[in-house]
């Protein structure tokens, strides 16, 4: 059974893991034993990277604004190119812009849609055209429960959520019998800086946590082993399916 979760000569690249949810799971992945590409903005940010290789795997900081396509398009070839390989891909990185339907600007709009959407599509579809033909591969999408429910004064936020899991269905139904898993991870309330505003308001976070039977906001830790399994052997008969991390939020 350890076996089945060992990631050892993996390789993963994994965008937004400079902080947060995205944060624990390179580390969470490298602990398994892949080496990590960090798909980031900046790349004079070199904490992360060196918490990694403190674990005794290689780790690689791949320029990657998820706002500049050319970056998007190269981020698989060049992760490839450093690190030899791509077998696990974790769209993780995302944006948020709240305001009311009627005043929500058309930037926000395209900024929140590029990012979370298109962005997460681009690097799909580069690492589907490496996996497909090597007939191996785990691409892990982050979801949210906006994919399920329309939430609150997000409306892009919630018209990318939806899509990413439809494109992650979509995307199951065709590379699943190319070995190649598509699946997404849904977070629920989670103790991050996108949700500092929600946790700042006392109205709505005693609203939020009464739901939660957990009876807790989840942190980032919540998601390593989450990641692990679903980047492993041991989710080898897992297609397109959206898994929940929230505390029991939508069993509620």
């Amino acid at each position: 059974m350890k076996q089945s979760f060992d990631l050892g000569n993996k390789v993963a690249a994994v965008t937004g893991g400079t902080r947060g949810i995205g944060k624990a799971i390179a580390l969470g992945l490298a602990e398994a034993g892949a080496d990590i590409a960090l798909l980031q903005r900046s790349i004079e940010n070199t904490a992360v990277k060196e918490e990694i290789e403190k674990l005794g795997v290689r780790c690689e900081i791949i320029q990657c604004d998820l706002d500049h396509l050319e970056q998007v398009k190269n981020a698989v070839p060049e992760t490839i190119k450093r690190l030899g390989s791509l077998d696990i891909l974790v769209n993780n990185a995302g944006i948020q812009r709240r305001s009311p339907a009627v005043d929500f600007s058309e930037e926000d709009w395209d900024s929140v849609l590029q990012v979370n959407l298109k962005a997460v599509w681009l690097l799909c579809q580069q690492a589907g055209r490496h996996m497909v033909p090597k007939q191996s591969g785990k691409i892990i999408n982050i979801a949210s429960l906006v994919s399920f429910q329309g939430g609150l004064y997000v409306p892009a936020y919630a018209s990318a959520k939806g899509a990413v899991a439809q494109l992650t269905k979509a995307l199951a139904n065709e590379w699943s019998v190319h070995g190649v898993n598509v699946n997404a991870i849904v977070p629920g309330y989670i103790a991050t800086e996108m949700n500092t505003a929600l946790i700042d308001d006392p109205v709505r976070s005693k609203q939020i946590l009464e739901r939660i039977p957990a009876g807790r906001w989840g942190n980032p830790e919540d998601f390593k082993g989450t990641a692990v399994y679903l980047a492993s052997e041991a989710s080898n008969y897992v297609h397109g399916h959206l898994l929940a991390v929230d505390g029991g939020w939508l069993g509620r």
